[in-house]
């Protein structure tokens, strides 16, 4: 048998764990055949619940036609044959000194890049008189994440929506948050995220202070106002003098 250059690559995501799945797939066909007769692929499973990744477990499965031959797992650190040639080979790939080193790379390579820090913004939206705050996460992997407003440090479970987890595209996910909000003096407001990829829940406050353009409007109008002033009182002036007005003592 010899392999077809043919690669198929698949990635899903079991709702019940965090993780993913890699699936390398190819045809295989006997020299001198005209059409494909085997198929064989391979499934690499990456499945991890801390957030360091110390209890990433990496398996490695090889399928023929269908059928498991045989299984590596990283907790064992060893293969496991479920047919007759898989039992040969798993006796001797365990008995390789190279076969652990190996397979600790593999899980390096394939398990854990794959794990991307969001990107969170906060932002005001609506009217004053309706208006909410909106928590932007942006661009992680994997899939599950959760995130939380807290209102001086406790949960708020009334008044807050979010969206599904949708894809953005290129193995990464998107979810917006939405929380009513009215100003309060002294409260502090806080949008809290927490996934795979940090070591700890990441806070984002929200600054209740105006934007940085709004800030600059109000100055501008400061300057505007203040120089309003001065030309005025400079006209009195050269008026007082075209006049041949003296300021009065008091």
């Amino acid at each position: 048998m010899k392999n077809s250059p043919n690669l198929i690559h698949t990635v899903t995501y079991p709702s019940n764990w965090s993780g993913f799945i890699l699936t390398v797939s190819c045809l295989a066909r006997s020299p001198g055949w005209q059409r494909y007769e085997d198929f064989a692929h391979d499934n690499v499973w990456c499945g991890f619940s801390s957030r360091d990744f110390h209890d990433m477990e990496f398996i490695l499965e090889h399928h023929f036609n269908k059928i498991l031959v045989a299984q590596y797992n990283s907790t064992t650190e060893r293969w496991t044959g479920y047919t007759a040639w898989g039992v040969l080979s798993a006796e001797k790939w365990n008995e390789d000194p190279d076969e652990i080193p190996r397979r600790r790379s593999d899980m390096d390579l394939l398990c854990k890049p794959y794990a991307i820090e969001p990107n969170v913004t906060l932002r005001l939206e609506g009217p004053s008189s309706d208006s909410s705050l909106v928590c932007s996460v942006h661009f992680f992997y994997p899939k599950h994440i959760r995130v939380t407003w807290l209102r001086n440090g406790e949960e708020v479970t009334s008044d807050v929506t979010s969206t599904d987890v949708l894809a953005n595209g290129l193995w990464s996910y998107q979810i917006q948050s939405y929380l009513k909000y009215t100003p309060t003096t002294g409260e502090r407001i806080t949008c809290m995220v927490e996934h795979i990829s940090q070591t700890e829940p990441r806070l984002y406050y929200w600054d209740p202070s105006l934007p940085k353009s709004e800030k600059n409007k109000i100055v501008i109008g400061a300057c505007g106002l203040l120089l309003g002033v001065v030309c005025v009182a400079a006209g009195l002036i050269y008026r007082k003098k075209s006049t041949g007005e003296e300021p009065q003592d008091s």
